[in-house]
């Protein structure tokens, strides 16, 4: 079992950017609860806040994700008083690198959780 924390954004990926509300499903649920079930934490970072940031949270929830934190990561505390989110590895859609696809019903390109896959089996997180 791994301690290892993965700081996920949500909106372009986990879902479809449709902000405010909740995007469309892009593939992200079983990577993310494979990499749950592996014994990674997933820490939610994500712009959202108030009854956004709770739309998220509850769509983790509703697909059976946990969660670890929720901006913030809970063991960071007690060695810095820094509000960036520290995580071993970052899964967004804005990071350098991460594999992107567009969709003619997406205005925007959000992670290609195949290829994100791919990825973490190579590396050796899967």
């Amino acid at each position: 079992m791994s301690e290892l924390v993965i700081a996920v954004d949500f909106d372009g990926t986990c879902v479809t950017h449709d902000y405010p509300y909740i995007g469309s499903d892009i593939g992200a649920v079983p990577v993310l609860k494979e990499l749950t079930d592996a014994g990674y934490r997933l820490v939610l970072n994500t712009m959202r806040s108030g009854r956004l940031e709770k739309d998220a949270v509850r769509w983790f929830k509703d697909n059976n994700i946990p969660l670890y934190g929720v901006n913030k990561n809970p063991d960071q505390k007690s060695w810095t008083a820094s509000t960036k989110v520290y995580a071993n590895l970052y899964i967004d859609d804005s990071a350098l690198g991460v594999p992107l696809k567009n969709s003619p019903t997406s205005t925007r390109p959000f992670v290609d959780w195949e290829q994100v896959r791919e990825w973490l089996v190579k590396e050796g997180y899967l």
